[in-house]
């Protein structure tokens, strides 16, 4: 029998989506802790190992674990990488636009000889260029 608009009700087609929802969450979830599991340094590889075995085996109770014993670190970590990764991007544009940091220091003594900036402005500069 095929099943027509009349014999599906609206609470269905509500809970149907939510059950989609709540399974595509759940994917996420899984994808974000399993990075978690990888990006962390602070674990040797038998450990990340076993973490992974027991998200596999026991999916609901090893998320939850992992979530109350590393959760809270979860996003130092993610932090931690994605300053690492801007640092390595904008050491990447500085070697690509071909400027060096002497010519850059040039500059700026030039902006500071012709009065465009203070000594401070100078220094706070040099300092930001120098690190």
């Amino acid at each position: 029998m095929l099943a027509s608009s009349t014999s599906y009700p609206l609470l269905n087609v509500f809970l149907t989506m939510l059950w989609f929802f709540l399974f595509f969450l759940w994917i996420w979830i899984l994808i974000g802790i399993i990075a978690d599991i990888f990006r962390s340094h602070d674990m040797s590889g038998g450990l990340k190992a076993l973490w992974l075995v027991f998200i596999i085996f026991l999916p609901f109770l090893g998320v939850l674990v992992y979530l109350i014993a590393r959760g809270g670190s979860m996003h130092e970590r993610q932090v931690k990488q994605a300053q690492q990764a801007q640092s390595e991007f904008d050491a990447y544009i500085k070697q690509t636009a071909g400027k060096s940091t002497a010519s850059e220091l040039a500059d700026l003594a030039k902006l500071r000889d012709s009065g465009a900036i203070t000594d401070e402005d100078y220094n706070a500069a040099k300092a930001k260029i120098l690190s």
